[in-house]
């Protein structure tokens, strides 16, 4: 039997796109094998956000070589989407797929077809036809209902690494949702490149008449959602969701900066004070709901004062978690052509600085929970302790010899450390 291995750099996309891929290997009669081992077959789906990521991606492909020379090595993802010629030039690489054709993956491999299958994904307006019937995972799956982004802020590549707007036929989506509810999953975390756009190229309805469509499925007790652009969540979509009552309260909102200058060169399309708006809704509609974001330090021509400005708006916002990350020149964005781009240095005092707010926000929103009977969805050991998540995305740890791998339990919560809960099951 011919054994495959796969290495998935990036974001919880790639992961769903990797166990579809896997699924139809394992279909067609291969073994799964670790990335460490010996294999026939090594895949490397790929990310590009950064060019951190994209050297991540060298060095997954001469890794899967050295562990043996003789595989056919095949490179999918983001990066190979926007750079084929410069990831085929690696040594070692047999086979470029970009973010389409991913279905064939397997055709290809048995053909030992060799060079760069790409298409012009800036022309692609089909969803690719990839579903998974049972996840690695054993706690929770993820459905992908979405693919591309029209937004192309200035900083990001994804949107010629990914291609436009594509939303999964709704029928597809309950279909798949229903199979892993079938397999046991209970909880479902539904993803896309940019979610907030389902629906914008159908007839079929917007995220939360999806949210509505899939809270009706029996079986499904969690329905969470991936990162979410601000805007969607206003007082409207919030109406139409206030009632589902297996969404889980934890809403991902990509702030990028606390600045309004800055998030005008970002092409962002929001200001400081709309995203306060929808924070604020959040909190009025779902009390209790964990508001995290992801935050930019470093974005050319970003001023002292500019950055002041987002310390200012995150401390007042108080997210329950933030990602911190330090602005990253991608070839092919406005951004990489912006005069003023900041030292490394600077990125790095800056990102010390916006972690100390946000730990501290993060600790205080974790302390609210001290003393309370908290839900959790447990999923592996971790030494002596499981290790869960809530409703509203909080880790939990217990100290217990039960084996609580996919079971809901109740805790008591009795302290906070490293931005996690610590507590006991409630007997």
């Amino acid at each position: 039997m011919k054994s495959v291995a796969f290495c998935t750099l990036g974001c919880k996309v790639n992961q769903y796109e990797t166990e579809a891929m896997l699924e139809l290997f394992k279909n067609a009669g291969y073994s799964e094998a670790d990335f460490d081992d010996f294999a026939d077959v090594y895949v490397i789906n790929t990310c590009t956000v950064t060019s951190m990521s994209d050297r991540k991606s060298r060095q997954m492909i001469r890794r899967a070589k050295r562990l043996n020379p003789d595989a056919y090595v095949i490179v999918c993802g983001c990066y190979a989407q926007t750079a084929p010629e410069a990831v085929l030039a690696t040594e070692g690489v047999d086979l470029v797929l970009g973010t389409n054709e991913r279905h064939r993956i397997v055709e290809l491999c048995e053909s030992k077809t060799r060079g760069i299958i790409v298409k012009d994904i800036l022309k692609t307006h089909e969803f690719e036809p990839l579903e998974i019937s049972k996840q690695s995972g054993k706690s929770r799956a993820y459905v992908k209902v979405q693919e591309g982004c029209n937004q192309f802020c200035t900083y990001c590549i994804i949107p010629y690494a990914r291609g436009p707007v594509r939303s999964r036929p709704l029928d597809e989506i309950i279909t798949e949702s229903k199979k892993l509810v079938a397999a046991g999953y209970t909880e479902l975390v539904y993803v896309g490149i940019h979610v907030a756009s389902y629906g914008i190229d159908t007839k079929e309805g917007d995220l939360a008449d999806l949210i509505v469509k899939l809270n009706g499925i029996e079986g499904i007790k969690r329905i969470r959602l991936s990162s979410i652009e601000p805007m969607t969540l206003d007082y409207n979509f919030c109406e139409k969701i206030k009632d589902c009552d297996k969404l889980c309260p934890h809403f991902h909102l990509s702030l990028q900066s606390g600045c309004d200058e800055t998030l005008k060169r970002m092409n962002r399309r929001y200001t400081t004070s709309q995203y306060a708006q929808i924070v604020d809704g959040l909190r009025q509609f779902f009390p209790d709901c964990a508001i995290t974001t992801d935050i930019m330090v470093g974005f050319p021509d970003e001023t002292d004062e500019e950055f002041g400005k987002t310390l200012d708006f995150v401390q007042k916002t108080a997210f329950a978690d933030a990602h911190i990350f330090k602005y990253s020149r991608r070839k092919g964005t406005p951004a990489d052509k912006m005069k003023n781009q900041i030292s490394p240095e600077i990125k790095d005092e800056r990102s010390k600085t916006l972690a100390k707010i946000c730990e501290k926000s993060r600790d205080e929103f974790l302390q609210k929970h001290i003393g309370r009977q908290l839900e959790v969805l447990f999923e592996d050991r971790n030494c002596r302790y499981f290790e869960g998540k809530t409703a509203n995305y909080l880790t939990v740890f217990v100290e217990t010899d039960e084996d609580l791998s996919g079971k809901y339990r109740f805790v008591t919560a009795k302290s906070v450390k490293d931005g996690a809960i610590f507590a006991n099951l409630t007997e």
